[in-house]
Parts: structure tokens; C-alpha cells; sequence
């Protein structure tokens, strides 16, 4: 056997002491996409402009001593003053209380019709596509019939049974808005579940429940935020087009849809009435648009830099 002795060795150079050392911080996905989505000056746009509308459609209202439902005759459609921010409608009802009430019911639809995709379309999805065969063919058999039926169809039935309102508007979108998110989910867990990480939670003895709900949704999860923040604003946009066809919300409770209504019939005479709800409607959508946007580019590992 072969002696070893000091000749044999060299001193390591001290200059490549560190050349293998990690300098990179270590991140998780989610501070990375946090940290990437920093530097998407839009998608920051997007986001600060949302808590800041939140903010007025929650907190609006209070700066005002007027109640969205007065009416006073005497200062029906009044330009805008110190009095009155907005102006007045024909009703002599504020502008500025209104608006902000109506962005807060618009919000409120957006996100309730976000939670039910969230609940009902991923489930579905992440059921049709896990267990597959006869399962996945009659639950897609349901969505296509589902799909097949017009949303405007199922709310004028809704509203001729229950009436126009709040609550017709969620019923009629959880009958059929969830479906775009349950195909959504459905494609990307094909993929995933052919992971060698699902192969094993099969072999120690996983349920398919927790398989969907503690694997699959996680790691689709990225995708699923990025589609919620486009859904948002098209229950909006849907909201707004029922209440300005006449189908949405009742009176004297106020949308932006039901506040453009309104205004579009005097925009001649009293322009003040539909340029304030088109200034904030049009505000959020595009903030929802800039923030899906950048969560899209933040989200996905093929962006990282």
C-alpha cells in the first residue's frame, strides 16, 4: 500500500476558499414571486390602487353627512361643489356617497364570485382530473351542458322568480361562473399528477382527498391566483352590465353599473353624473388587469432572472 506523505498535497489557494460558497439568498417561491413582483412597477400600481380604492369604498362614504338613499328635490342635479363632491343626481341624491357605495357593492360581487370559483371551480377541476375515466367523462358531460346555458338567460329567469338585487345576481353566477375555473384546474392537474410526488404519496398510503387539497391545489396554486384576479373584474363588468340593462341592482342601493345607467340617459346636460363612475370603474379594472399581469410574470419560474 502506497505511503502517503506531504509532497503528495498542495495548499489550497485562498482566493477559492469562497468560490463555491451560496451567495444567492435563500428565498421560498413565495418570497421570490413577492420579491419579483416588487420590481413590476404596473403590477405595484395595480395593487397600491386597489387598497386605496378599497379604502375609499369602505371609508367614502363616512366623509360625507349625506346618506346614499336621501333625496332632496332642491339640489337635483347640482354640479360639482364644496357641498357636494360629485355633484348631485336627478333624485338630489350625493354623487360621492353613491359612488363609493356602488363601488363597494361592485367590489363585493367581484370578490364573492372570486370565492366561488375558489371553492367550487377548483374542487371540481382538481376532482374531475384526479381520479379520471368515468368520473372525469360524466363530471365534464355536466360542465359542457352548465357551460352550454347563457348567463344572461339564467339571471333574467332568477330575477323573474326572485327578483332584480344582490342576491340574484351570486346565484346566478354560481350556477355557471365557476366553470371556466373548474377547466382551468382540471388541465393543469392532468400534468401534475403524473409527478413523482403524487406516485409517492400514493405509496404511503394517501387518500385522493388529501392528495387534491395538500399536493395538487398547492402546486396549481400560482396559476389559480393569477386567473382570480382576472375573474374580479369580469363579475364586475357582468354586474355592471345587468344593472345597466336594468337587471341588477334595486334602488336606492347604488352599482357602478346601476350610477352609468343613470348618467348615460342626462350625459348631455349633467356630464358630472356618469364621468365620476366611469373614472372609478374604469380604475378598477385596469388595476385588476396590471396586477393579474404581474402576479402572471411574478408566478411563474420560467420569468426568474
Amino acid at each position: 500500500m502506497m505511503e502517503l506523505s506531504k509532497d503528495m498535497f498542495q495548499p489550497m489557494n485562498k482566493e477559492a476558499v469562497g468560490s463555491e460558497s451560496i451567495v444567492r439568498p435563500s428565498l421560498t417561491y413565495w418570497q421570490d414571486a413577492w420579491r419579483r413582483l416588487k420590481k413590476n412597477k404596473l403590477a405595484m400600481f395595480g395593487l397600491c390602487s386597489l387598497i386605496l380604492l378599497t379604502v375609499f369604498a369602505i371609508f367614502g362614504p363616512i366623509f360625507s353627512h349625506f346618506d346614499y338613499a336621501t333625496q332632496d328635490y332642491a339640489i337635483k342635479n347640482q354640479p360639482p361643489s364644496a357641498a357636494h363632491w360629485f355633484g348631485t343626481d336627478d333624485f338630489g341624491r350625493d354623487l360621492w356617497v353613491r359612488v363609493w357605495w356602488g363601488t363597494r357593492i361592485s367590489l363585493l360581487i367581484g370578490i364573492t364570485a372570486a370565492a366561488l370559483d375558489l371553492v367550487f371551480g377548483v374542487l371540481y377541476g382538481g376532482i374531475s382530473a384526479y381520479y379520471g375515466g368515468r368520473v372525469d367523462d360524466i363530471m365534464q358531460r355536466i360542465i359542457e351542458i352548465i357551460y352550454s346555458i347563457p348567463f344572461l338567460l339564467i339571471s333574467i329567469l332568477l330575477i323573474v322568480v326572485i327578483g332584480p338585487g344582490f342576491k340574484t345576481i351570486i346565484i346566478a353566477y354560481a350556477i355557471t361562473g365557476w366553470v371556466p375555473m373548474a377547466r382551468l384546474v382540471r388541465g393543469q392537474i392532468l400534468t401534475l399528477k403524473e409527478q413523482e410526488y403524487v406516485l409517492a404519496a400514493k405509496t404511503l398510503g394517501a387518500g385522493g382527498a388529501r392528495i387534491i387539497l395538500k399536493h395538487l391545489v398547492p402546486n396549481a396554486l400560482g396559476l389559480i391566483i393569477v386567473q382570480i384576479t382576472f375573474i374580479v373584474p369580469s363579475a364586475i363588468f357582468v354586474e355592471a352590465f345587468l344593472s345597466f340593462i336594468g337587471l341588477g341592482i334595486r334602488v336606492p342601493l347604488a352599482s357602478l353599473g346601476s350610477l352609468l345607467s343613470d348618467g348615460a340617459n342626462n350625459i348631455r346636460l349633467y356630464p358630472h353624473r356618469v364621468i365620476f363612475p366611469t373614472i372609478v370603474f374604469s380604475w378598477i379594472l385596469l388595476s385588476f388587469n396590471l396586477l393579474g399581469d404581474g402576479l402572471r410574470d411574478a408566478l411563474d419560474p420560467k420569468m426568474r432572472k
